[in-house]
């Protein structure tokens, strides 16, 4: 009975808590219309979130991971990621193109999935990015969506914590409790 009571007694505190002071939401970036030169570049991954653990899970094996996003042809950006792996250095690249009929990136080969970009404005921080993944249901009959993330780079990769703490609480506040942040104990990996 004390089970139910309390547990009625914090939904109603949730309910009411999030209508005095509802959760902020990210403001989102046209790929199509947004200034892509200013994109481009080195970026640092700072965090990640999700409703699943299964969403975020291969990030937890990283030490630290950068990027360089660059423009190889109309339309089409190339992202390399450089991983520390315990102590190897996996790079890996993931060709987005830009479409004029979606508001997101396509990425090559997973046409199915929503590379949405969101303003770092949601971190407290104008020199970040935040990059959501979303790919359908995998099946028809499922009503939740396969894979769903937020993830946040910035130019540095000392970002200020409160920026980090900043992003992690607007997710949460959103129902996206399950985070991972990289220890950056061991030396970035160099261009390979």
């Amino acid at each position: 009975m004390f089970k139910e009571v309390l547990s009625y007694f914090l939904s109603l505190y949730s309910f009411l808590s999030q209508a005095i002071v509802p959760c902020s939401l990210p403001e989102q970036l046209f790929v199509k219309t947004i200034n892509q030169e200013q994109y481009l570049g080195k970026w640092y991954f700072q965090a990640a979130v999700s409703h699943r653990e299964a969403d975020i899970q291969k990030f937890r094996q990283l030490d630290n991971l950068w990027f360089t996003l660059e423009k190889t042809a109309n339309d089409t950006l190339l992202l390399t990621g450089n991983m520390r792996m315990g102590d190897d250095c996996v790079k890996q690249s993931w060709t987005y193109h830009i479409r004029p009929d979606r508001d997101d990136m396509v990425l090559e080969g997973r046409t199915f999935r929503w590379s949405l970009l969101w303003s770092g404005k949601w971190a407290n921080c104008t020199e970040c990015i935040i990059l959501q993944e979303i790919e359908p249901p995998l099946s028809p009959s499922d009503s939740e969506d396969s894979l769903n993330r937020f993830m946040m780079y910035a130019r540095q990769s000392d970002v200020n914590a409160s920026a980090v703490s900043a992003f992690l609480s607007n997710a949460a506040c959103n129902n996206m409790t399950v985070n991972v942040t990289l220890p950056q104990e061991k030396e970035f990996c160099t261009e390979i």
